[in-house]
């Protein structure tokens, strides 16, 4: 039987760091599906989640009608820290990201494009801000 070492002060602050990092990663997740349930429920189909691409990833990819949106999901504590997190250069990545989304999905490229916001601010239900982006 293998003895277990007691953790060094460096493993616990990566213990530390890598239980808050799940605990980050299973609310983006429960965000984003808050989102396309909000989505949903406006009419849209949802057509991708967490779309990786070289170029970025793109948090939820939905249509409804004639019009594609590449949606991009924001939960904060408050209204403006939700929008001072959408930098510049988050808003280049993500059309990157978008455009060759398109280029591999030829049946959306006559659509209507549009690069959306979602906001959960604490327990009020998400705002949508098409074309936010």
């Amino acid at each position: 039987m293998r003895r277990r070492i007691p953790p060094t002060p460096d493993h616990a602050t990566d213990d530390r760091w890598r239980d808050e990092r799940r605990a980050r990663d299973r609310a983006g997740r429960r965000a984003e599906w808050i989102a396309a349930l909000a989505l949903r429920l406006r009419g849209y189909r949802i057509l991708g989640r967490r779309e990786k691409t070289p170029l970025g990833e793109i948090d939820l990819i939905a249509v409804r009608g004639r019009r594609v949106a590449f949606v991009e999901v924001k939960r904060r504590a408050s209204e403006e820290a939700a929008e001072a997190a959408i930098t510049d250069a988050q808003r280049a990545r993500i059309r990157r990201a978008a455009q060759l989304w398109l280029a591999r999905n030829a049946r959306y490229q006559t659509h209507e494009q549009g690069f959306d916001v979602i906001f959960l601010i604490g327990r009020r239900w998400p705002r949508h801000v098409e074309n936010g982006l």
